[in-house]
């Protein structure tokens, strides 16, 4: 299916929805519950889920293609020796012969992160096409800012705020003002594994895409994992998720919490003045590029919420690069997020960009492995990742209170 055709499915698929679900409402009105229209009804919304994720995944495909340029004229001595470090490398994968891959490597990236025990940082197109597959699947990737670095930990400085000023006249005395309060933010890298397998059969067929094989099989474990950790982490051996954070509510919220708007009931019915509240919690400096996150049974229930006027809060996207929207804001889809449930989290809104830092240790790192289970070879695939919030004040969570 096209991207146009996607739409207008998409479309149709929607107001279809509002039809139905005004049929609910006015049943449950009436006291009555049709078990088949609320069957249809989920089916509906299953297939908005679906053709939402269609879109997505389509316009991304065109932004790819858009991109991809075939630059003219001579390589520079760089690309050449990238180009060499690319071979070296392959024939190292298949083979086992490392050659002269050490200092192609050091040259290649500029950087000695070569490794004694005979594992080699990836060439940077493979290390791209990992992070590519991975940002098309996790939404934190793609919605926070990624920064790359060449230690094992980041650190900033962010103010707290607490600066003053004052009018004066032209001749009058300046007194002091105060000094704005600054916060210490470290952010330290933790080691993510994947340990793919392949048979030395495979590895000597010439036809095999090793770029291609590689990133397929590691960004699904890194992804899977990554995913998780931005939201649930704990921030000891692995990053620190949103959902590990202390929770206050809003109205007493200090820095180094999250705040939260309590929410109603579990089943999220009558529950669209809240997700406003939430929406405004947020200071309307970090509501110019904000967004929603949610699991997406979670936003099946909302899908059904209505404003005073009787107008839905979420929206398809019905144009070329437009998104789903809630109250005028991008949804992201996040499974790892909580469900509905009392005393859960299954809603956050932020500016995911100034409040989530991932980063990320440059070069993943590959060791070879034939001996540990013949008859395949096992490729021991590392990276540092580390994660954590950078702005509290850039986020806010709905909290079902029962």
């Amino acid at each position: 299916m096209e991207l146009k055709e996607t739409i207008q499915a998409l479309g149709a698929a929607f107001e279809e929805f509002k039809a139905e679900n005004d049929k609910r409402i006015k049943e449950l009105e009436k006291g009555k519950a049709d078990p088949i229209l609320a069957e249809k009804i989920e089916k509906i919304n299953a297939d908005l889920s679906k053709m939402s994720e269609m879109k997505k995944q389509l316009e991304a495909i065109e932004t790819a293609v858009a991109k991809s340029g075939y630059p003219g004229g001579g390589k520079s001595e760089l690309e050449k020796v990238r180009a060499q470090h690319k071979d070296a490398f392959n024939r190292w994968f298949r083979t086992g012969i490392e050659g002269d891959l050490k200092s192609l490597q050091i040259k290649a990236s500029a950087s000695t992160l070569d490794d004694t025990a005979g594992g080699f940082t990836v060439p940077e197109e493979i290390d791209m096409a990992i992070d590519r597959v991975a940002m098309t699947v996790s939404a934190m990737r793609r919605i926070c800012t990624v920064r790359r670095i060449s230690t094992s930990e980041y650190k900033k400085l962010v103010s707290q705020g607490g600066t003053t000023s004052g009018w004066v006249a032209e001749k009058e005395s300046r007194s002091e003002t105060s000094t704005p309060t600054l916060a210490q933010i470290a952010i330290n890298t933790k080691e993510l594994y994947a340990m793919p397998y392949a048979t030395q059969e495979l590895l000597d067929d010439s036809a095999l895409d090793i770029a291609a094989w590689l990133a397929d099989e590691v960004s699904i474990e890194f992804q899977e994992e990554e995913g998780a950790a931005f939201i649930t982490g704990s921030g000891v051996g692995d990053p620190k998720g949103i959902a590990s954070y202390t929770f206050a509510a809003n109205a007493s919220y200090t820095w180094g919490s999250v705040g939260y708007i309590a929410g109603g009931h579990a089943s999220l019915l009558n529950s669209a003045d809240k997700l406003i509240d939430l929406q405004h919690a947020l200071k309307s400096v970090y509501r110019n590029g904000a967004a929603w996150l949610m699991a997406d049974s979670t936003l099946g229930k909302i899908r059904q919420l209505k404003d005073g006027e009787g107008n839905y809060l979420w929206r398809p996207g019905l144009a070329e690069g437009a998104p789903d929207t809630l109250l005028g804001k991008p949804v992201e889809i996040d499974d790892n997020v909580d469900a509905i449930g009392a005393n859960k989290y299954p809603v956050f809104f932020a500016n995911f960009k100034r409040a989530y830092m991932i980063v990320d240790r440059i070069g993943v790192r590959v060791l070879r492995d034939p001996y540990s289970a013949k008859p395949y070879v096992a490729f021991y695939t590392t990276k540092r990742v580390g994660g954590g919030i950078v702005m509290y004040e850039a986020i806010k969570a709905l909290k079902i209170s029962t």
